[in-house]
């Protein structure tokens, strides 16, 4: 039976981006949120690390992550629970690693530079393969679901709706907004659309007319690992190798280990491939000496890139009231305050018929169409050219208003 429903706003996808953006929005206008799923943070933000890394990305990501530090320290009252516990994060690296170590510290001064012994009495079964380590005190741990549920606290009490179960087919300008059918019979009409589907996103754009902008969802793989009974590894900080090879943390009494991988996927319920979980545990073993180390669990997620790595938010200058939300990459939790805060102001801005519109993150990549101005393989501007930042991508470019349509 076809249901039709009138909003201002229709956000869809219900990660902590789309939620995080449609509480936000919720405060002026009325929202609704779409989720293709039965639950919300399903694929990318209830599978992640759940940790705040302020060195983590490139400064475009590590400016947002600071932004939102204050957002998770001293929540709002819709959250009821601790959102952010102070975790530290150690940098490891192997003699043939050095040079990595110079380059992080030059660009984050404030890492602690450490010998091995002194890595050893953070983390004591360290291995004598960690020669070189960089000591960040600022990251935590992030508690996703507290976040997620806050959320969408916040929705209901500012009226918002959240549908599960809607998984968006068909997007339709309408001149003066737009009509989101969706697979259950359920049909949205709205002034604005804000794209925040995660690895679907490039999808929902297609659905809407637009040409793809190259976003990749990237498989992660995770898993856990019993620690031995004399670990306490809850004191431990999360160790990270300084080329991002693998990473681990204490995880409800266990160890969460991933080997970091990057496998192009299709958009689609990622899950884990045997490869790539003795891949962690081989990486894992090099780090602490743990030879009887078998997993007891193991997970995958996407987690969806631009082509340079930064995220794409604000108003496609393509196509009128459609907004991006995408790009997330493995930062969207611990940037999901700050980030909704710029969608907030962009859809306002907007709404109130100002002339002054903030594209942000929108970068001149973005489409490919008809007056982009994508930069050329190995001009200055491309990503690739660009130094790149100590966990591996191109370091941010300047923030570039794109062409109009």
């Amino acid at each position: 039976m076809r249901c039709v429903i009138n909003v201002d706003v229709v956000v869809i996808g219900a990660g902590v981006a789309g939620l995080s953006a449609a509480a936000s929005i919720s405060q002026s206008a009325e929202v609704l949120v779409l989720e293709r799923e039965s639950q919300s943070g399903y694929h990318s933000s209830g599978r992640s690390a759940a940790y705040f890394a302020p060195a983590y990305g490139n400064q475009v990501v590590q400016l947002l992550t600071r932004l939102s530090a204050e957002d998770y320290l001293h929540p709002a009252s819709y959250f009821d629970d601790q959102l952010l516990a102070p975790r530290a994060s150690l940098f490891v690296a192997r003699a043939d690693q050095g040079q990595a170590v110079e380059r992080m510290q030059a660009a984050q001064p404030r890492l602690e530079k450490l010998d091995h012994d002194a890595m050893r009495r953070r983390v004591p079964p360290l291995t004598t393969h960690c020669e070189h380590g960089l000591f960040d005190a600022e990251g935590g741990d992030l508690n996703v679901h507290a976040i997620l549920q806050g959320y969408r606290r916040q929705l209901r009490q500012k009226g918002a709706d959240l549908r599960v179960d809607a998984e968006v087919i068909a997007v339709t300008s309408l001149g003066q907004g737009w009509e989101v059918a969706c697979a259950n019979g359920l049909t949205v009409r709205a002034t604005k659309v804000v794209n925040a589907a995660g690895a679907w996103a490039d999808a929902i754009g297609q659905l809407a007319g637009l040409s793809p902008l190259g976003l990749i969802p990237k498989r992660r793989t995770a898993c856990l690992v019993q620690p031995q009974a004399d670990w306490n590894v809850d004191e431990w900080p999360m160790v990270i190798n300084i080329d991002e090879e693998v990473y681990f943390k204490s995880e409800a009494g266990q160890l969460m280990v991933s080997p970091a991988d990057e496998t192009d996927s299709v958009p689609c319920d990622a899950q884990p491939e045997v490869i790539d979980v003795a891949i962690a545990i081989d990486r894992y073993q090099q780090i602490i000496d743990h030879p009887d180390a078998v997993p007891t669990h193991t997970w995958a997620g996407l987690r969806t890139f631009a082509p340079d790595r930064t995220f794409v938010v604000g108003p496609d200058p393509r196509l009128a009231g459609f907004y991006w939300l995408a790009g997330q990459g493995g930062y969207g939790v611990q940037s999901a305050p700050a980030m909704a805060r710029l969608e907030q102001v962009t859809a306002l801005v907007v709404a109130a018929g100002l002339a002054i519109v903030s594209y942000w993150l929108f970068f001149s990549w973005a489409g490919g169409g008809q007056g982009s101005r994508r930069p050329a393989l190995g001009s200055p501007d491309a990503p690739e050219s660009r130094p790149r930042d100590p966990a591996g991508a191109p370091a941010a470019a300047p923030l570039r208003v794109p062409p109009g349509p």
